[in-house]
């Protein structure tokens, strides 16, 4: 299984049966292909849509996921308009989103939506999901291309958020925030508490329930 598939994996194992569940772009539109048989979530999309589903069979018309993918439905789908679904997402009405991120830092700040001096199309929902979820996962692979920390002790990159994020998912450990401090849960099979600190800026504590990651036998 490549990294982001594990993360996915891992990630799909958070949620819980009947969870309204806002899927960033990427690597977390890859979750519900892990979702344990008896879980079963429903996704909202901000652009005016609950029930998103994988899809089957040829595009329909116009029917695009947040991202401008076309996407497909699951029957009991409800459709409104742009204000209706921001009034969900501010209404603390979505239980769990799930973001990619460039950086999070170890007060549990995130940055994921521009690189300055890179075009970028804006800060689509993510700024609304971050603060109206209640629960905010960062799935994400634990270092960059050229090997930097991704995780530091504060981000250089333009903020999305700060203090909102609850977990952080990668392909070798998941963190979690706790009483302010960033607090090591699980380390994934074949990796060791040395390989985390070496790619790891921030500072973060081992919780003394620290154990292998939980992945789906």
């Amino acid at each position: 299984m490549d990294a982001k598939n594990l993360i996915a994996c891992r990630v799909a194992q958070e949620m819980k049966n009947g969870d309204v569940v806002n899927l960033g772009i990427g690597l977390p539109t890859l979750i519900p292909d892990y979702l344990p048989e008896d879980v079963h979530i429903t996704l909202q999309s901000e652009n005016g849509f609950l029930g998103l589903g994988p899809l089957l069979g040829e595009p329909i018309p116009n029917l695009v996921n947040a991202g401008g993918k076309p996407c497909g439905m699951v029957p009991g789908t409800a459709f409104f308009d742009s204000a209706m679904s921001f009034a969900i997402i501010r209404g603390g009405h979505v239980d769990v989103t799930v973001l990619g991120g460039l950086q999070v830092d170890q007060e549990g700040n995130l940055a994921n939506w521009m690189v300055p001096g890179k075009m970028v199309p804006g800060m689509g929902g993510a700024m609304d999901l971050v603060t109206g979820a209640k629960n905010v996962i960062v799935a994400m692979e634990h270092a960059t291309k050229d090997g930097g920390a991704k995780i530091l002790k504060r981000c250089s990159l333009p903020l999305t958020a700060a203090r909102k994020v609850r977990s952080i998912v990668t392909e070798l450990a998941v963190f979690r925030f706790i009483d302010g401090q960033l607090v090591l849960a699980e380390i994934a099979p074949g990796v060791t508490l040395e390989d985390i600190r070496a790619r790891t800026e921030a500072e973060f504590v081992v919780s003394p329930q620290c154990c292998e990651m939980k992945l789906p036998k």
